[in-house]
């Protein structure tokens, strides 16, 4: 079968298309076929062995695809690998059915990066009515959605930061009561922030921060790392600086459903939005990291086999 396989690590061009062997599927996984594999963020940092998780080599990078089942059915699922090719193995655990009135990237578009916006403010922030939320990164897969998710879960207002006019208005759109360009715009203090870049955006984050306001950190896309946190300091300001990451979520099966049982059925009633902002060959997968690592795209990328 075709798939993209990483043999050397680093940036995009290690992406290169080639012909490999079928996937097996150990007792109780199935072998998917992939109708479309979704492009991370975290996809990059695993090309170049800079993720949470080290990867081995050689690899078929990819989290999550939508296909259908050896008996037929069309689900989406969350992978440990693999989604870059025709086919990939997953596990019934991680796999959802898509129900009708859901299109391929809208259901890519919510298994990982939409369960991701939905615990940011549900599980790890315990948004409360009437707070205020910062939302970084707010054109792209996790943001968009977090923003229209935020506004629904009670929040007073949301700031979005976005780097561009086409972004901001795009953030704008989706129903973000104020949109920034970058930190130093910000002129209030806020209850909760996403933050997924790391870096200086973190520590001007942590000073936006209200006395009980709570700082999600689930990325370092600025690949800078994230600086020392005193928590003497967070002590004498009542604040508090979590870290989020899905592959802990996945191990309480019960909360990925409910969120995604709860998002399918906003996306059925029109009330929330999945923004698909680029759709690629399977062969251009180099395009799409370069694409995404440019800061060049919004919402969520597809790769086609």
């Amino acid at each position: 079968m075709r798939a993209i396989q990483i043999t050397e690590f680093g940036g995009p061009e290690v992406l290169r298309l080639r012909d490999v062997a079928e996937p097996q599927a150990p007792d109780g996984a199935v072998v998917l076929d992939v109708a479309a594999a979704g492009v991370n963020w975290a996809d990059t940092h695993q090309a170049e062995n800079s993720y949470l998780a080290k990867a081995e080599l050689p690899l078929i990078p990819g989290g999550e695809a939508v296909g259908t089942t050896p008996d037929g059915r069309r689900v989406v699922a969350l992978l440990a690998g693999g989604g870059y090719a025709e086919r990939a193995v997953a596990h019934p655990a991680g796999m959802w059915d898509v129900p009708g009135g859901v299109d391929d990237g809208q259901a890519l578009g919510l298994v990982m990066q939409g369960t991701t916006a939905w615990h940011l403010l549900r599980t790890s922030a315990q948004l409360r009515d009437g707070e205020t939320v910062l939302v970084h990164a707010a054109a792209g897969g996790v943001g968009t959605i977090a923003v229209q998710l935020a506004k629904r879960f009670g929040a007073g207002t949301v700031i979005a930061v976005a780097s561009s006019a086409e972004k901001r208005a795009l953030a704008s759109r989706l129903g973000a009561d104020a949109v920034i360009g970058s930190m130093e715009e910000l002129d209030e203090k806020v209850d909760v922030v996403l933050e997924m870049v790391g870096g200086d955006t973190f520590m001007a984050s942590l000073k936006a921060l209200k006395p009980f306001g709570r700082l999600v950190h689930f990325g370092q896309a600025g690949r800078q790392g994230a600086p020392k946190v005193d928590p003497g300091a967070l002590m004498a300001r009542s604040q508090g600086v979590i870290g989020f990451w899905l592959v802990h979520m996945t191990r309480r099966p019960e909360l990925m459903t409910e969120a995604m049982d709860g998002m399918f059925e906003m996306v059925r009633a029109g009330e929330l939005e999945v923004v698909v902002g680029g759709e690629y060959p399977l062969g251009e997968a180099r395009r799409a990291h370069e694409d995404l690592r440019a800061r060049s795209t919004v919402g969520k990328l597809l790769l086609r086999p």
